[in-house]
């Protein structure tokens, strides 16, 4: 349930790069806010943190944070992640109430 879950995000780009989406500390807590605090198996109360920061350890290798993830794109961004401040000169399209 939730490896699943925070595997699911394969559907979008079925590369390791879902990864970006929710293996980090962020992801981590996300995930608690999902499922609780603790889940019940077998009779036992397990934390769900516990559980999850494994599952992103286990595939990273450590508990990365969001700025991790993101710094490749500082030093490396595509044109088109720079672009700022353009607007769409045409006419904005009036929707009646």
């Amino acid at each position: 349930m939730i490896h699943n879950w925070f595997d699911e995000t394969k559907a979008y780009t079925g590369i390791w790069t879902h990864r970006a989406l929710r293996h980090h500390s962020a992801g981590i807590e996300e995930c608690i806010s999902v499922f609780g605090p603790v889940i019940e198996a077998g009779g036992k109360k397990i934390p769900v943190k516990l559980i999850a920061e494994q599952h992103v350890q286990e595939d990273c290798g450590f508990i990365p944070t969001i700025a991790d993830w993101l710094a490749p794109l500082v030093y490396s961004p595509s044109p088109w992640m720079l672009r700022t401040g353009t607007k769409n000169k045409t006419e904005k399209i009036k929707i009646s109430d």
